[in-house]
């Protein structure tokens, strides 16, 4: 068996400030496969569509959004930094811009447009072709890679996941409120949910990974039990 038969695609979905993204970074660094931020892809689309004019008072002008997905290229490149790749739109840096409160409020709106999604979801099967990859987002397990080997389905209370994000934030030095975080999270969890392209939701062969009065070693230790269920090592 070769090394790429060997390896397994591992899909993280869940509820937005579960700490998806880190964990699934975490699971790549340990088994040693890629990480592939896919909500960092809507997220990129959407501070390109705030700057060309496609959003404006918060509002999605849709049409304007498809006009401009054939001038958006989306790369990840490794940062020794910080050991986890960065982002960037057509050659700009964008890792910081794109985690703005701006930019959450507005991504679930630009990720529920089918245009958008069904772009992204081309380049993200292709980033996840030769296996041994980690994809974080909201329909991994259910669109993009539905025969994935090891789906995972990340929760965690509403009031701490506004608190993380309130943490994230303001660690950053940007000026909001908790109560905006939370009514933000509840927010996106309704529209995610709601949505009617590839709505969040769990795939039925899933687990379910309750984060809320986890730490990350607890969380590791579950993840590395579930690996070894449906791996060779």
């Amino acid at each position: 068996m070769s090394d790429t038969e060997s390896k397994i695609i591992i899909a993280v979905d869940g509820f937005s400030s579960c700490g998806k993204s880190t964990f699934a970074k975490a699971i790549a660094a340990r088994l040693g496969y890629i990480f592939i931020d896919t909500g960092a892809m809507y997220r990129a689309v959407t501070l390109y569509a705030l700057r060309h004019g496609a959003i404006r008072s918060g509002i999605v002008d849709e049409q304007a959004v498809v006009g401009l997905l054939d001038r958006i290229d989306i790369t990840f490149r490794f940062n020794p930094e910080r050991g986890a790749s960065d982002i960037y739109v057509n050659g700009d840096l964008v890792e910081g811009q794109i985690r703005t409160i701006e930019v959450s409020n507005c991504v679930s709106a630009v990720s529920a447009i089918p245009e958008v999604r069904r772009k992204l979801v081309a380049m993200q099967q292709e980033m996840g072709r030769r296996r041994g990859v980690v994809m974080d987002g909201r329909d991994i397990g259910t669109v993009v890679f539905p025969d994935a080997e090891l789906k995972i389905f990340m929760t965690a209370d509403p009031a701490v996941r506004a608190r993380r994000r309130y943490d994230e934030l303001t660690a950053k030095g940007e000026r909001v409120t908790l109560e905006e975080i939370e009514r933000n999270v509840r927010e996106r969890d309704a529209a995610d949910m709601s949505r009617a392209v590839s709505p969040l939701r769990r795939a039925d062969d899933a687990v379910e990974l309750d984060n809320s009065h986890m730490t990350v070693d607890e969380q590791m230790e579950w993840l590395m039990r579930e690996f070894r269920l449906r791996s060779n090592r």
